[in-house]
């Protein structure tokens, strides 16, 4: 059992909705929770770090790109259960969007696989439906600027 799983507090979670003209850059988790599935790129909080530079530092980590100004895109709870009833995993997570402007992928740190994809290929990727959501106002947010 990790340090993460039944927590006396949320963990703080950041995220990086990255696109690159239409597409959008996804990784397979390596760890739980939601191992093997999915997800925008992102990982924990460090004491002492801003948001923006935990989002920066876990774009390169897990996935070895740049992304230029970023903009707020979402910010949600993941909340998961177990069979008694007892928080085994609470995240608030908060995802920032940026468009690609250096570094090849590369799978680093905590995920299997990054890759990006085009928009019609997300519905059959069993995506998190905050993930889906996420990456929709991420995109409408950067659209505005």
């Amino acid at each position: 059992m990790s340090v993460r799983e039944y927590p006396d507090r949320p963990w703080i979670g950041i995220g990086v909705i990255a696109f690159r003209g239409d597409d959008v850059l996804l990784v397979r988790r390596g760890k739980p929770p939601r191992m093997g599935e999915w997800s925008v790129p992102g990982g924990a909080q460090h004491v002492g770090e801003t948001a923006e530079q935990t989002a920066r530092r876990e774009l390169r980590e897990e996935a070895g790109i740049e992304v230029g100004p970023l903009v707020l895109a979402v910010a949600v709870d993941a909340l998961e259960k177990d069979t008694a009833g007892r928080t085994r995993f609470h995240y608030t997570i908060i995802d920032f969007a940026g468009e690609w402007v250096s570094g090849e992928l590369i799978a680093g740190d905590d995920v299997t696989e990054a890759r990006w994809f085009a928009p019609h290929e997300l519905p059959g990727l069993g995506l998190w439906s905050e993930a889906i959501r996420a990456i929709e106002v991420g995109r409408k947010r950067l659209q505005e600027l």
